[in-house]
């Protein structure tokens, strides 16, 4: 499992480093640790047009982890 830890970068560079890891581990399950909404949802939209099962947690003051699956 690949974590891809975000907190505290503005996009785009959370769903640039995403889209990295998603290229160079395209069959391992991400996770991606954010700090914002605009982050969240950047990723998440990133996430689904490349057919990726996505489960959102919430932690505390709007951190959370995004755990991405690849279609099989």
């Amino acid at each position: 499992m690949i974590t891809v830890d975000v907190r505290g970068l503005g996009c785009p560079v959370p769903v640039i480093r995403t889209k990295e890891a998603m290229e160079k581990n395209p069959d391992q399950t991400i996770n991606v640790l954010l700090d914002s909404e605009a982050a969240k949802e950047n990723v998440s939209r990133m996430a689904q047009s490349k057919k990726y099962a996505m489960k959102i947690e919430q932690g505390e003051d709007e951190e959370y982890k995004l755990v991405l699956t690849p279609a099989k």
